[in-house]
């Protein structure tokens, strides 16, 4: 299988060893440098960055959080002249500050990179047409993708998001071989073909779907791949971390996401007590990054679920470890008459129902402290509320509520999907 750049993702173990120590060591030097950084490092008991001399070390270091990236607004994190910034990005701030990361000339080199990696693991070479839906702008999504593309010399084509009849014609004209979205957005595409006259329902020349910024299940990616032809990547990172790709992909063998070694360390820890846990353990994936310069993580708690599944060499050549799908977010999990699920399993659970689609909505209505839920789900004709509801106690141990509607009556998003509604009453 091809890589891009197979030094790197074919190092031993003791040679990522030597790396992460290096990068390390080079990042707390930087960090100590920035008055924000160093008072956040000495509150958590670091006197010096002189103390970390192992990799074991590093759980001596405190976490920090994304309370850090909104105290520093804008701009309080930044490690070097505000001459060397040649970029910035942040997320939407829909929940209070935005997050900002800006850029270096070598952190945009360096994202581009990882992005050329996961292009490259995707199955993408020189020349092949890439069609960019995230949106370009403050979000990361589409420059991430533009950085990427143009350091693999593939052919651009920079949509950004919304207007799906277009998209699909830029797709059928332009030969996409490979296009990046996020996945709620794919049903739009599938139902716009659909609509189409016979013989203009499909993309022959479409390969690869790379998705990101959303949870998605087994069963939704093997709908997506039977109705569009292609195969689809699980691609990993975001603005904490420096953005979309940064942080990894899944690779042919779609055995779990290689993390890039060379650039982070991963760990897994215990939401609750912040002890590293064994692999194989689910619990916080918490990264820090090695080779940034403007704006370095240190024990950044990223709240997604997962796992590491293994640091053996893979069955693509890769040697980087791997860590499970992201299965959900310590902040997204809901609670239910005791039951504890996360939207992820919800949406595992109705694909495996005949005729449901794959537009739902999760409605949580609280009254006197008490929380229902109500599961709305687009369905074919002959699929009921009693249906749902029941293969939905089987699968997460609570009944909710099951609505069915009609195909094309739920609400659409251009964008990332909103699967969890909140109502009092």
């Amino acid at each position: 299988m091809n890589m891009w750049n197979r030094t790197l993702e074919t190092l031993s173990r003791d040679e990522y060893a030597h790396l992460q120590l290096k990068g390390l060591q080079k990042s707390l030097r930087r960090v100590w440098t920035n008055e924000f950084y160093r008072n956040r490092l000495m509150r958590g008991g670091v006197a010096s960055p002189e103390d970390i001399k192992s990799l074991d070390d590093l759980k001596k270091l405190p976490f920090f959080t994304k309370e850090d990236f909104r105290e520093a607004y804008p701009l309080k994190m930044n490690c070097c002249e505000r001459r060397d910034l040649l970029e910035f990005h942040m997320s939407s701030g829909s929940t209070g500050t935005p997050v900002v990361m800006a850029y270096t000339k070598n952190d945009l080199d360096q994202w581009a990179e990882c992005m050329a990696r996961c292009f490259t693991m995707a199955g993408l070479e020189k020349g092949d047409a890439l069609q960019i839906m995230p949106t370009f702008g403050l979000f990361n999504g589409g420059f991430g993708c533009y950085h990427g593309a143009r350091k693999a010399r593939l052919f651009t084509i920079p949509a950004s998001s919304g207007n799906t009849e277009r998209q699909i014609r830029l797709m059928k004209d332009f030969r996409t071989k490979g296009f990046v979205s996020v996945v709620s957005y794919v049903p739009r595409i599938i139902e716009k073909l659909d609509s189409m006259p016979e013989g203009e329902r499909d993309l022959p020349y479409l390969k690869v779907g790379i998705f990101g910024s959303e949870t998605f299940s087994d069963e939704t990616r093997r709908r997506i791949e039977s109705r569009l032809g292609i195969e689809c990547f699980d691609i990993y990172g975001m603005t904490e971390t420096g953005g979309i790709g940064t942080t990894g992909q899944d690779c042919q063998c779609h055995s779990g996401l290689h993390v890039w070694e060379d650039q982070y360390i991963t760990e897994i820890i215990d939401p609750a007590t912040g002890e590293v846990l064994p692999d194989g353990e689910y619990g916080e994936v918490v990264f820090t990054s090695l080779t940034r310069e403007a704006m370095p993580i240190i024990r950044y708690r990223t709240h997604d679920i997962s796992r590491i599944l293994s640091r053996e060499k893979c069955g693509c050549g890769r040697t980087s470890l791997r860590i499970d799908r992201i299965t959900g977010r310590t902040d997204d999990m809901l609670i239910v008459k005791g039951v504890n699920f996360y939207p992820r399993q919800v949406e595992q659970a109705l694909m495996e129902i005949p005729g449901v689609k794959d537009e739902f909505q999760i409605i949580l209505e609280e009254h006197n402290g008490i929380t229902d839920v109500t599961v709305n789900v687009e369905a074919e004709p002959g699929v009921t509320g009693h249906t749902v509801a029941k293969h939905l106690r089987e699968r997460l141990g609570f009944l909710p509520k099951g609505d069915v509607f009609p195909v094309g009556s739920l609400p659409r998003s251009e964008g990332k999907a909103k699967r969890v509604i909140r109502r009092s009453v």
